[in-house]
């Protein structure tokens, strides 16, 4: 067992009442995990405080409390540390007892709004394919070498952080890619990591839910790169306005990638076609699997960072030539009778536009264009009008759903108020998307005359299987719905729309679809 006095290292202490050299088992923050003389770190969250649960973790066995206030009630033998911030000092308190494994790897952190999964994701391929034991922190995934572990958050807490790290220590991992959320840097989970460098993507509309505005989302993720070390590099894509911006107070070695602007890294978009991009990197010309701008952009990213961790040119050209797209990122599944099904988990407005402007870029216009998209409950409810703009303008027909409706009322997260439609001569017409673990038979008149749908989904990266039977449930949907339709642009409202004979700003409907889900998880 470890002494509290060795691994209080870094943490800003404002009081101490007990002793701190007492032995302790183990760190937790949830109050219920509480063993036998463990520490608990009381944790002020958007839901509920730790504080309020100091007794329950005493009565548990707690044997030390770090918290920002110190209880009225205090208990003998039960040693108190009073911080400034519980959130930063579960950090220091996890590096350390952990032994620091950031400081035994190479940890490199990507930061932004999109491509942070693809850019980590295929930089762990990459290392992998090029002989080294390499891990991974993702939204998709934590993989420890070959050993994988399923995840929830993008950037785990503090104390999951640092015991992966120290398995990956244990096993010989040389290179560990993370993603960093700006919940993950706002919450102090990356604190008390060593990076051996950090890689900036973009900057759009996402979290506002979360971070007062744009100007504090953009400053979060800024601090990343503000707390990079010397030894350090930044790398960053200054085709987005925000890149620079990145760089202004860091101490590590700054490098720049972009497109269309001069930089370390420079990239051409040769040939961009469904079978893959023809790129020109740094006077290279390199044939990838993965198709659209916005990948070229990630490509770009992965390149530098090699070059910035060594390894030889020539060698990551080729490892790249032969990287798969990443699950669930602009997947695509082409079926029997020629209908391709592309899964893509844009969720954001610029994802999602980026999708279907490559989609248009590379398809005859002799296609229809179908998709499917929402946005998950509890979130920035901003974002789902611009969202909604964004796909009725680029689409032939479009399908939202209330997918994964969390804590909201699925029936309101489209709401139809501004929408005019004539119900004397269409009416109203509900589908219903409802996630089950097995696939359902399509699709259903219930009780009241109305057609459903179900959607078969069991993972975050679905299978080929569960793709196509995605597909044909949409093609079933926009069977129902063949003649026409338009978007709420005030609501985000739905819909099924042919933009080209029906501008989205006319608001003139002919149908409307109220989209229910019972606790699905699907696209967004």
């Amino acid at each position: 067992m470890i002494q509290l006095k060795d691994i209080l290292y870094k943490v800003a202490i404002d009081k101490v009442i007990g002793n701190t050299s007492v032995a302790i088992r183990n760190i937790e923050f949830d109050s219920r995990k509480i063993q036998l003389n463990d520490i608990f770190v009381a944790i002020r969250g958007a839901l509920s405080d730790g504080h309020d649960f100091i007794k329950m973790a005493t009565d548990l066995g707690a044997l030390v409390i770090i918290c920002e206030v110190i209880p009225k009630e205090i208990i003998n033998g039960i040693t108190y540390v009073q911080v400034a911030n519980s959130h930063k000092a579960l950090s220091f308190l996890a590096a350390n007892y952990y032994e620091n494994p950031s400081d035994d790897l190479k940890l490199i952190g990507v930061t932004g709004t999109n491509g942070k999964t693809t850019i980590t994701t295929l930089l762990f391929r990459l290392f992998k394919k090029a002989g080294y034991k390499v891990g991974l922190l993702s939204t998709v995934k934590i993989m420890v070498d070959h050993k994988q572990y399923e995840t929830t958050h993008t950037t785990p807490d503090s104390l999951t952080i640092n015991r992966y790290l120290k398995e990956m220590v244990e096993k010989g991992v040389e290179f560990c890619f993370m993603e960093v959320s700006s919940h993950g840097i706002h919450q102090k989970r990356t604190e008390g990591l060593k990076f051996e460098g950090g890689i900036f993507t973009n900057l759009s509309h996402d979290h506002l839910d979360y971070h007062n505005d744009f100007a504090e989302y953009r400053d979060v993720k800024k601090m990343f790169f503000d707390q990079l070390p010397k030894t350090a590099f930044a790398l960053t894509n200054i085709d987005d306005k925000n890149g620079k911006v990145m760089l202004q107070n860091t101490n590590a070695k700054t490098h720049t990638y972009a497109l269309k602007s001069i930089a370390d890294y420079k990239a051409q978009v040769l040939e961009n076609q469904f079978n893959g991009l023809l790129l020109k990197i740094n006077n290279q010309e390199l044939w990838v699997k993965l198709i659209g701008s916005f990948n070229a952009y990630n490509l770009l990213a992965i390149y530098g960072a090699a070059d910035l961790l060594g390894l030889e040119t020539l060698n990551t050209l080729q490892l790249m030539s032969e990287l798969e797209s990443v699950e669930g990122r602009f997947q695509y599944l082409i079926s029997k009778n020629n209908i391709t099904a592309i899964v893509d988990y844009a969720h954001t407005p610029d994802a999602l536009k980026n999708v279907l402007e490559t989609i248009n870029t590379i398809r005859t216009q002799n296609e229809e264009l179908i998709t499917v998209v929402g946005c998950g409950g509890d979130r920035d409810i901003s974002k789902r009008p611009k969202m909604g703009a964004i796909a009725a303008a680029l689409s032939t027909k479009v399908i939202f759903t209330s997918d994964n409706p969390r804590n909201e009322n699925p029936s309101k997260s489209i709401p139809p108020r501004t929408v005019k439609y004539n119900p004397m001569r269409m009416g109203m017409m509900t589908i219903s998307l409802v996630t089950y673990k097995t696939p359902q038979s399509l699709p259903k008149i219930n009780s009241r005359g109305e057609r459903s749908v179900t959607n078969s989904r069991s993972s975050a990266c679905p299978s080929r299987s569960l793709v196509m039977e995605f597909t044909a449930r949409a093609l079933m949907i926009t069977k129902l719905t063949r003649n026409s339709g338009a978007i709420d642009d005030a609501t985000g409202g739905i819909i099924v729309s042919r933009p080209t004979r029906v501008a989205p700003a006319s608001l003139s409907a002919r149908f409307l679809f109220r989209l229910k889900s019972a606790n699905s998880d699907m696209l967004t």
